[in-house]
C-alpha cells in the first residue's frame, strides 16, 4: 500500500534529499505542501506529517494543533525539523503532540530509519487486525473517506463467509481462526496484482472483509478469481467425511441434528463515486444489500452494483 507523506515547507530543499534516499522504495511517496495549503494536505489523510519548522510563514503550534484538531488526522504521526536547539521550544513542540523533533541540519540516514520506523509501529499499533495483520475499521474508513474527497470513482468489495458460525461450533475457534487467515491471503493476492493499482484490503472483523480497487479495475475477474481460489482451498479445512457428503451436521439448541453446506464465500460489490454517494455510511448501507443478495445464492457467489447515480 502507497504511504503518503507530507512535507510542510515553503520550498522543496528537504523533499528532493528524502525522495533521493528512498529512491528505491516505490511505496513511499512524498509531497511537499506549502503551509497555505494545509488543508489540502489533510484532506487526503497523509500516513506521516512532516513540518520544517525553519522554513514556514505560521506559528508551529498553531500548524501541529490545526493537524490534531482535524477529526481525520487527530493519530497522525507528526516530526518536526527546526534548528532551533532551545530544550524549553522543543518541549512545547512536544507537547502539542508531535512524536519527534529533529535537529537541523539533518543527517539523513538518521531521519531515513526514523519514517520507516514510524511507518512500521503505525502497522503494529493503528488497530490492525492481530489475526490477519490487516488495516482495521479505523484505516477502512479513512481510506474510503479519502477516495470519496478526492471525487475518485472505486470499487469496494465486501467479503464474508457463509456458515461459518456454525463450522466454528463444530470444528473449533481455532480452526475457525486458519480459514479466516486463508480467506485474508486468499483476497489479498487476487486484488494486489499487477493489473490492480491503488488497492486497499481492510479487515472489518470476524469474517468480514473488504477491499478498495480503482475504477479500471476488473471488478468481475477479482471476484472470479477469489471464489475460484476460496472454494478450491476451503476442502482442506473439512473432515472427509463432511467433503464427500458435501455438508457437516450439528445438533441445534433442542438437540436436533442440523445440516449445513460446506463454508463458502459472498461478495458484495459496489461501484462508489459522489454522483451518489456523499459519505462512507451511504456506501456501507449498498454495500451490505448487495452482500445480501449474494448471501441468497446457494455456495460461493458474487453480485456487482454498477448504478452510478442517486436514486
Amino acid at each position: 500500500m502507497i504511504q503518503d507523506i507530507c512535507i510542510i515547507d515553503e520550498d522543496n530543499s528537504i523533499l528532493e534529499r528524502i525522495k533521493q534516499r528512498f529512491k528505491e522504495e516505490a511505496e513511499f511517496r512524498f509531497l511537499s505542501i506549502r503551509t497555505n495549503e494545509l488543508d489540502i494536505a489533510l484532506k487526503n489523510i497523509p500516513t506521516l506529517i512532516i513540518i520544517n519548522e525553519d522554513n514556514i510563514n505560521e506559528d508551529i503550534s498553531l500548524i501541529c494543533k490545526k493537524i490534531r484538531e482535524n477529526e481525520d488526522n487527530s493519530i497522525t504521526p507528526i516530526i518536526v525539523v527546526s534548528s532551533n536547539k532551545d530544550k524549553l521550544h522543543r518541549l512545547e513542540i512536544l507537547k502539542d503532540e508531535v512524536e519527534y523533533y529533529i535537529t537541523a541540519p539533518i543527517d539523513y540516514d538518521y531521519f531515513y530509519h526514523t519514517i520507516k520506523n514510524i511507518i512500521r509501529l503505525i502497522y503494529a499499533n493503528r488497530r490492525v487486525s492481530p489475526l490477519t495483520g490487516l488495516p482495521g475499521n479505523v484505516q477502512i474508513q479513512a481510506e474510503m473517506k479519502k477516495r470519496l474527497l478526492n471525487k475518485e470513482v472505486f470499487g469496494v468489495l465486501y467479503f464474508d463467509l457463509d456458515n461459518f458460525k456454525a463450522y466454528n461450533d463444530i470444528y473449533g475457534f481455532l480452526q475457525g481462526d486458519e480459514i479466516i487467515k486463508f480467506t485474508a491471503r486468499t483476497i489479498l493476492k487476487n486484488v494486489h496484482t499487477e493489473e490492480n493499482k491503488d488497492c486497499f484490503v481492510g479487515h472489518i472483523g470476524g469474517d468480514d472483509f473488504v477491499a478498495l480497487v480503482g475504477k479500471d479495475a476488473d471488478y468481475e475477474k477479482i471476484c472470479q478469481d477469489v471464489v475460484a481460489e476460496f472454494d478450491a482451498g476451503i476442502k482442506r479445512y473439512f473432515s472427509e467425511v463432511d467433503l464427500e457428503r458435501g455438508y457437516f451436521e450439528i445438533a441445534n439448541r433442542k438437540g436436533i441434528l442440523e445440516q449445513f453446506p460446506l463454508t463458502s464465500i459472498s461478495i458484495g460489490v459496489v461501484i462508489a463515486d459522489q454522483q451518489r454517494f456523499y459519505n462512507t455510511l451511504e456506501i456501507a448501507e449498498v454495500g451490505a444489500q448487495v452482500k445480501h443478495t449474494s448471501k441468497v445464492i446457494m455456495g460461493s457467489s458474487y453480485v456487482i452494483d454498477k448504478r452510478r447515480q442517486r436514486e
